[in-house]
């Protein structure tokens, strides 16, 4: 099966997610827009996956490539791929579908409860997902809900947390596959977001616990086992 992931900056790459592919036998692909790399033709893609990022999916003036990007996850839906989108990968997600993307009332950063619908029993993804789950989340936007589509995931600090569609597309604006040398890496090139807010953590809170980093990677292992 080919895994192929669209990667935003260098900084946020595949995290666990990597291992899962590794140990499945997968084989892996990648397009890179912000290094000008083309997006393929789709054809031969089995899982897309696309991560997280900086920038806003409305910022297409100083992001030219996102238009380009939006085509292919259009495309790649209209075709019936399965589609994972990770924080402003769920974002495009829920653009494309037709629903509104906008600055979120809180930024969440760190670690914060993450509790399911009682619709993500009804979905074959999250059936078995955890009632409650301290994931890890760097965001301020949120996103309303695509026509259709099903709200499977809330938290305190952000109402829209994950959503299904078709059974295929999964949107989710928390980070289960983020590694504590990929908590490092955003800290390290985001410093900047790291201001005094009630959901928003200190650094040492965010990688003094390593067991937290692996109990997220397990869920994300069997959440990509569910969706194929």
């Amino acid at each position: 099966m080919n895994v192929h992931y669209i990667q935003h900056v260098p900084f946020e790459g595949l995290g666990s997610i990597e291992n899962w592919v590794q140990n499945n036998a997968h084989t892996l692909t990648r397009t890179r827009p912000y290094l000008a790399e083309n997006f393929p033709s789709g054809d031969d893609i089995d899982l897309l996956i696309i991560m997280g990022g900086p920038m806003n999916i409305y910022e297409e003036r100083k992001y030219p490539w996102l238009t380009a990007e939006k085509r292919f996850i259009d495309r790649a839906i209209h075709k019936g791929r399965p589609v994972v989108g990770i924080c402003l990968g769920a974002q495009l997600l829920a653009d494309i579908l037709g629903a509104r993307v906008y600055a979120n009332e809180n930024t969440e950063i760190g670690w914060h409860p993450v509790m399911t619908t009682d619709l993500a029993m009804t979905t074959q993804a999250f059936k078995t997902f955890p009632r409650n789950i301290e994931a890890f989340h760097w965001h301020g936007d949120t996103f309303d809900l695509p026509q259709g589509a099903k709200h499977v995931a809330r938290s305190n600090g952000c109402e829209h947390q994950a959503f299904v569609y078709d059974e295929r597309i999964i949107g989710l604006q928390f980070h289960l596959e983020t590694t504590l040398a990929s908590a490092q890496q955003l800290i390290a090139n985001c410093t900047d977001e790291i201001v005094p807010g009630h959901y928003i953590q200190d650094t040492e809170t965010m990688i003094d616990n390593q067991q937290r980093f692996k109990g997220i990677n397990n869920v994300m292992n069997e959440l990509l086992d569910r969706i194929l």
